[in-house]
This record gives C-alpha cells, structure tokens and sequence, in this order.
C-alpha cells in the first residue's frame, strides 16, 4: 500500500484461534488496534493498559471478542505478575506495544524526570513483562515476542535523546533475545513505526530541537498511518505467517526509513 492508497483491514479469520495473546498499551492507539485485530481473528487477548476506563471502554465496545482486561504499569513488578497470572499457564505471544513520547529535548536539555520516565515505561516495562512471559513459552517450546521501537530506533532526527535512546534500546532487547531464544523456539522480532493516528502527543520542549529537527520532519516525513495498518505489521510478525523471521526490525513507515 502506497501512503496515498486507502487501507481497509481485512480480517483472517482462525490466525490466532486457540492462541492467548498479551498486548500491552491496549487501550488506544496502536495497541488497541492490535488487540482487536487477534481478538477478531479468534485470540484471547489479554489486554493491558494503565488506564482501567480505556480498557472498560474497548470491552464495552466490542463484546463478544475474547478480551481479559487487567489495568496496570508494566515497569511495575505486581502488575506484571497481575498480567501473567491473567494469561494462564501457556500464552503464545506477547505485543509489547505500550510506551510515550518524550519532550524533543536534547541531551544538554533534558531532565531527570522525563529520562526516568521514558526508560521505566518504554524499556523497563519490556524487560520485565518479558522476563516473565520468557520462561512460559520456553515450556512450550514455542513463543513469539513483538517489540515497538519506531523510527527514533533507526535514526537521531525523530525525537528527543531520551525517546531516541529508549527505543534504540528496544532494538537491541529484540536482538539479543532473537539470538538467545531462536534455537529454543521462541521469535522476537520488532516494529518501527513511522508517523501514525494514536493519542500520543508529541510537544517540542526544546528551541533548538524545533529549530535542528522541524525542518527534518517537514521534508521527509509520509502521510500518517491508521493504527489499524501498524497492527497489521504486528500481528504478521506475531502469528505464524512470521514463520523464518526472527531478530528482525521491521519499518512499517510509508517509506520513511527508506528516506
């Protein structure tokens, strides 16, 4: 699809029939469309979001799909249990999707507060929900693990230092996993997305960031996406038409990456 092409979503019914999906961030944005998109393919999805009324409303919202809600933080180890204990003794996959943007600060500008943040939510949270889920599928024998990085994983002119450096380390969590796991049955892969419709605001804190980056971002930037066509990215990777894939850091962007 072209970034001008129109996108309708076009559901595989049974991809994810009798498989138990977590998805992070699953109230809005691209974790929500993610969490529709296997629950309509026959998944049970255990749906995490910080926010408990954004979960209540997805469920009002589409009942009769296979949703088990559980609002938390993930960079908190409670919640975390919460979320595994949710999912039962085998879960086949996990969408590590939830995260935030930071304030375009750069590294002389940045504060003590939005570096913690951004870290706790966009790296510790993968480390310890996957910590967990790890051992799950190494029983199986069998697991796949999708990571969100973005464009900020690939390159220094997306956003701030901490949102930058966050998500290059998502990239090399979904690498050295890939390697470690792989022979064990277990594929993790990544997602980049590029410009896309969610509710994440992204402010310019910084004159300069605006002054060295708006100019960047004007020029080469494509039409945002749906939601709906990052979790198409996703659940690829996620289901087993990902079969042979594994470490890989996939741009779902328009072409941007390509830029």
């Amino acid at each position: 699809m072209g970034e001008n092409t129109a996108w309708d979503e076009v559901i595989i019914p049974g991809r994810f029939e009798g498989q138990t999906v977590i998805v992070t961030g699953a109230g809005s944005g691209i974790g929500k469309a993610t969490a529709l998109r296997i629950a309509k393919e026959g998944g049970r999805v255990i749906a995490s979001d910080i926010s408990r009324p954004r979960l209540e409303e997805l469920l009002a919202g589409n009942q009769g799909l296979d949703f088990v809600p559980v609002a938390g933080d993930v960079s908190q180890e409670p919640d975390v249990a919460a979320i595994v204990a949710a999912a039962g003794p085998t879960i086949h996959a996990l969408a590590n999707v939830a995260g935030i943007m930071d304030d375009f600060t750069p590294i002389h500008e940045v504060s003590d507060a939005v570096w913690e943040r951004v870290f706790r939510i966009n790296v510790e949270g993968i480390m310890r929900l996957t910590r967990a889920v790890v051992p799950r599928m190494l029983d199986a024998g069998y697991g796949s693990i999708v990571n969100i990085t973005s464009e900020a994983g690939l390159r220094g002119s997306a956003a701030g230092v901490a949102y930058t450096a966050s998500k290059h380390a998502v990239i090399g969590i979904t690498k050295s996993s890939a390697v470690m796991y792989g022979p064990l049955g277990i594929r993790v892969n990544a997602v980049a997305p590029g410009a896309t419709i969610t509710n994440i605001e992204a402010k310019f804190a910084s004159q300069l960031a605006m002054q060295r980056l708006g100019p960047l971002m004007q020029a080469v930037i494509p039409k945002p996406a749906q939601a709906s066509q990052l979790a198409a990215s996703i659940t690829f990777l996620l289901s087993r038409d990902g079969t042979n894939v594994n470490g890989v850091v996939l741009p779902s962007d328009a072409g941007w990456s390509a830029t």
